[in-house]
This record gives C-alpha cells, structure tokens and sequence, in this order.
C-alpha cells in the first residue's frame, strides 16, 4: 500500500496502481474501510495514475494582475463587515488647538466593489469622469507607489478594464476639518440607551470628510461606547437631544414610535426680525434640491411636511422661537421659516442673498435649482466658508466647473499646489500589521511637530504626529482654521418624548433672554 497526495483533495488511501483490488470482506479482516470516491471514481486496474500539480517554481511571474492578453479573474465578493472595531478607532487621535477638536491626518483606504455603470470601462475613464477631485495625474502616481489595488492586487496600468464584482482599494491621506471643542454631555446611559448633549458642528456618524471628529468616533474612542445603533439624527450644525439604542431590540421598539409620529420632538432657535406672538403653523411640502450640497426648497413637488412654532422672546432684533416638527424631513424646520421669512440668525445656506431679495420668504427665488447651487457655492468660496457646509471638491468641480478655484475652506492666499512627482517614492509603500497603510518616504518627511495640550491637560502621542505627504494635496495647503463661533447654527433640540421616556437638555446660551450678540 501507499499513499497518493493529491493537491485540493484529502489523503486517500488506495490500493498501489496496477495491484487487484479487494473485495470488503477482505478489508474488513484487514481492518480497513472500503473507500468511496469523492469528486471521481477510484484507479482502475490498468489506468494510468492520475497527474500530479507541481508548484510554480520560485522566481516566477511576480504577483499582480495578468499581463494583457491574459483572461484575469475576478474572484466572488465577500462578505463584508459593517461598523468599526478598535483597528478603525486606533486609525489616528485627536489634539485640541485654539477652541477646536482635530485629527491629525491619516492613510485611510476606500474600498468599493465595481457599480454597474463601471463595468467594461477602464480605470482611468471611471477615474476621470467619476472622481474628478484629482487630476488624472494623481492616479498615475497612485499605482507607481502601490496605493491603487484591484482585487488585492496592485494595479499596474489604469488601463485595466472592470468587471463585474471586481474589488477596488484606494489608499489616501486623509485629512478632516475641525469642529468645536465643547465636550460632549451625557444626559442619560443606561442598559438601553445613551442620550447626549450633541455640540454644534459634529456629526452624527461618519459621512463626508468626516469620520473621527463625529460623535460615534468620540463615544467610541473617549467613552469605550461602542455599536450603539442610531436612533435618529440631527443636522452637522444643529446641537441638543441625541439618542443611541444599545441594542436592536431597543432601536427597533423607539423606532416605530417615530414611524407611528408618537415621538414629541421640541426644538429651540433664534431668528431673525420679530416672530409673530400668536402660533404659526407652516405645512408646505419640502423638496431636496441637492443631497451632496443638502439644500432643500418649499416646493408643490415635495414631501408634505408640518411644522409649529411659538415665539419665546423678541430683544428688538432677533427672536427665539419654540419649533414643533410633525414629520422629519430633512433641513424642515430650516426652511419652513425662510419661507416664513424668518431665517435662523446664522443659517449658512438658508440666510443668505443668493436666495434673492427677499431669502426665500414665500418661495420666491426666481432662479433654476442649477443656478441656485451655483451661486450658493461660489458665494461660500469667495468668503472661504465652504468648510462649514463640508461639500466635497468633486462635488464642488461638478457645481461651479473645473475652473481654478480655492477648495472648500479656502486657503489664506490662493493656494499654491506643488505638481505631483512623476517619480516614485524612494522606498515603496508600506502597511502596518494594522493595516493602516503608511508611506516611507512620507514618514522620512514627517513634520516632528510637539502634540499640543488639549484644555483638559491630554497631550496627543507621538504615534500620529503630522505626516507630510509626497501624494496628499492637503498636504500642500495651508487652510485658515474657522473659529468656534463660526461652527455654531442657533438651533437646538430641546426634548425628545416618547411612550415611556423623556430626555431633555438646558436651554443654550444664545436663547437666554439676557443674551446678546457680540
């Protein structure tokens, strides 16, 4: 007897070629088992025995995708895993400089499988038409430094052609903007919920530029709260009544009380002009204008919607005014009251003069959608506030044209962009263990920055000191920081009731009846 190994198959263990075969009754006294076949039957007498595979000898064809001409395989897609675990959050830290929470700048990888308007196009087409924030000059750059991988294998000519299924990575340097320092105040935690007091200027979950600086990330990384389900949400700039369900069970029961309206929600702002003292009530229906800039209008084509509101006070000036939505629609209690014509006092998108004469009261804007996110974006250019409306470059180019502009934020000065390195960086690409991607050479070239003190006497640590870049463009920019007083829009969620809760937070400083605007 011996045994024939097979590769891709278990040991099996056969009569020698050419040797007759037992009957069972034999094996059995021979205390063995007669064996079945697996994927095909056993060697007859007189077949020739089965080939056998032999390894591709070292120094073969290098690892990556196939040569042209070659049929290359796209292998099936996996499974992949939502939420963030501790790799996710130990990406890179937060320092607090000047009344603001940052990040500093980390590699992240972006990771999609092809869309079905991808497939049969090359790489550099999607990359041109699609991803429109980098010349296509970056992308070339991208695969000499191994940061492009298809199917976890390096790209080596964007002139691949997708498929379907096929797995993109995109290795970037990421950086965030900052947002307010304020610290986030629990209201209540419990076996169930955890309910916060959200500061102005932080997201909710990660979407956009951000993805640290939003509350899951804190709570995550600064509070060891972890897979918490979202309940409901509140715009970047709109503070107050934020709530977590520690379960699913929990996040389904609370929301089907707001599916059913059974949910009490009461808002707090400050307008502008003299709100009438009697009740308003505004039911026109809501229609999104652009999701990626998030810019609504009062529209017959909209959503219908029903909003309440109640004035408070009147300091000759401005007013606060109690908000009670009815439905959830997105920016409702925002616009209701431009076409009201009282805009919230620091609306960045709502009060401003590109909606016409009057902002928008009763509707009237006389421009197309198309003209209006127009002006609205390069209104927010020329007064380098973009950053606060978080609209992407791509987005922007796609708005206001390809033509020389600053970036969203702006710069100090025009911003001067050093071109990109047709070279290679001296030293290929590394990734940690963690599977935090790092450049060599960016780290040979690393800013050795000292870590700020944060106002509750925290120093960030070394481990993500700012890191320059040879690929990254925001690294080449310098963008003026906003102040915190810019990061905060007068409207707040005041409570939040259901069946069998209630959580409330305290009346901000902006609606006290003593406060006055500096």
């Amino acid at each position: 007897m011996r045994l024939l190994l097979q590769p891709g198959r278990r040991w099996r263990l056969v009569a020698a070629w050419r040797a007759p075969r037992r009957s069972p009754a034999a094996l059995a006294r021979a205390g063995m088992a007669e064996t079945k076949p697996l994927s095909e039957p056993l060697s007859e007498p007189g077949d020739s025995p089965p080939p056998v595979k032999r390894r591709r000898p070292a120094g073969g064809k290098r690892a990556g995708l196939p040569e042209e001409g070659e049929k290359r395989y796209v292998p099936p897609p996996r499974k992949r895993n939502f939420g963030f675990s501790e790799a996710h959050f130990a990406e890179t830290s937060y320092y607090f400089e000047g009344g603001l929470r940052k990040v500093w700048p980390y590699y992240f990888d972006f990771q999609t499988y092809c869309k079905g308007r991808w497939v049969g196009r090359s790489l550099l087409d999607v990359f041109r038409d699609e991803f429109r924030a980098q010349p296509l000059e970056y992308y070339r750059a991208a695969v000499r430094a191994g940061r492009l991988r298809l199917n976890e294998h390096p790209v080596r000519d964007l002139s691949v052609v997708l498929k379907n299924n096929d797995f993109l990575r995109n290795t970037v340097h990421r950086h965030e903007p900052p947002v307010t320092a304020q610290p986030i105040e629990f209201l209540k935690e419990n076996e169930e919920v955890v309910v916060v007091d959200k500061p102005s200027s932080l997201p909710v979950h990660p979407c956009g530029r951000f993805r640290h600086n939003t509350i899951i990330f804190i709570l995550g990384k600064e509070h060891n709260l972890k897979e918490l389900h979202t309940i409901h949400r509140l715009d970047r700039l709109t503070s107050g009544v934020l709530m977590f369900a520690k379960s699913a069970e929990v996040s389904k029961r609370i929301d089907e009380q707001i599916r059913e309206r059974k949910l009490e929600k009461e808002y707090v702002c400050r307008v502008l002009g003299e709100f009438p003292e009697t009740e308003v009530t505004c039911e026109e229906p809501i229609l999104v204008v652009s999701y990626k800039v998030g810019v609504c209008r009062v529209d017959p084509k909209g959503k219908a919607c029903k909003t309440v509101f109640q004035r408070l006070s009147y300091n000759g000036k401005t007013s606060v005014v109690k908000c009670f939505p009815y439905t959830g629609r997105t920016h409702q209690i925002r616009v209701h009251l431009q076409f009201l014509g009282y805009p919230i006092v620091n609306d960045p998108i709502y009060n401003t003069d590109v909606w016409g004469p009057a902002k928008g009261k009763g509707g009237s804007i006389n421009k197309t959608d198309e003209e209006l996110l127009r002006a609205l974006m390069e209104e927010h250019l020329s007064k380098a506030s973009g950053a606060i409306l978080d609209i992407a470059e791509e987005d922007l180019k796609s708005i206001v044209g390809d033509k020389e502009h600053g970036s969203p934020g702006n710069c100090v000065e025009p911003a001067q962009i050093s071109p990109i390195s047709s070279s290679p960086c001296r030293t290929e690409d590394s990734k940690s263990e963690n599977g935090g991607g790092t450049s060599a050479c960016a780290q040979n070239s690393a800013l050795q920055l000292q870590a700020p003190e944060s106002e509750n006497g925290e120093t960030c640590t070394s481990e993500h000191q700012d890191v320059k870049d040879h690929l990254c463009r925001e690294c080449k920019i310098v963008r003026p920081d906003p102040s915190p007083k810019d990061l905060v829009m007068y409207l707040h969620a005041l409570r939040y009731k259901g069946a069998d809760f209630e959580y409330c937070s305290k009346m901000p400083e902006w609606a006290q009846d003593s406060w006055e605007e500096t």
